[in-house]
């Protein structure tokens, strides 16, 4: 069951990530099962019509929740993860192309760091970025074996509730942000807290060695 909109309070993620989240997606699906998704959402005035490529904050995150709910409506809970999953490598792509001169993590001495510092580095600017261009609250911890992405007002899960976490939007875009950090290396990334499912805050934890 879903929680009512009406009750949350109104919090935005820029424009030009809402669209962002859309071309992804239309990259994983294709156009007309975009329009299909945004149909099922009840998000009609986005169908043939993304919001443009600017930093006002007016892509609400009851749109974004809504999007990731009628993925896993409409493709069955494992088909909208992986799909999720696919957007949000493909998020970042589009992301950096957006964002990446102002991350400053492409030139040569953030390369020239070791791999540990450099997925600190990364996790802290790219949390940064969320921070300061939308709503959403991001906090980083970490322990002895994992840095922990701790999303604190979440739009992938927001007005829902489900048995599991469900924020695998999020998780794709990590995976992609650090395997691209690193330098082609891939990381167990999962998530182990999440609002929709009681929780206190959405958190992904990132394994600091790879997978080979």
């Amino acid at each position: 069951m879903d929680l009512p909109s009406a009750a949350q309070p109104q919090y935005f993620y820029p424009n030009k990530m809402g669209r962002i989240i859309l071309l992804a997606l239309e990259e994983v699906i294709g156009h007309n099962g975009v329009n299909a998704v945004l149909n099922l959402a009840h998000l009609r005035h986005l169908v043939n019509n993304y919001p443009p490529s600017n930093l006002d904050r007016q892509f609400s995150f009851e749109e974004i929740g809504a999007i990731q709910k009628s993925l896993d409506e409409m493709y069955g809970p494992r088909g909208g993860r992986g799909l999720a999953l696919r957007a949000g490598r493909a998020c970042f792509k589009y992301g950096l192309r957006e964002f990446g001169p102002v991350l400053g993590i492409a030139d040569l001495a953030f390369r020239l760091l070791p791999l540990g510092m450099k997925l600190r580095s990364g996790a802290d600017v790219f949390a940064d970025t969320f921070n300061k261009y939308t709503d959403q609250v991001v906090r980083l911890s970490e322990d002895e074996d994992r840095i922990l992405w701790i999303i604190e007002r979440c739009p992938l899960c927001l007005g829902r509730h489900t048995d599991s976490p469900c924020c695998y939007l999020a998780i794709g875009i990590i995976q992609e942000s650090i395997f691209w950090v690193s330098g082609g290396k891939n990381f167990n990334v999962q998530e182990t807290s999440c609002i929709a499912c009681g929780d206190e805050n959405c958190t992904i934890a990132i394994d600091k060695v790879p997978l080979e």
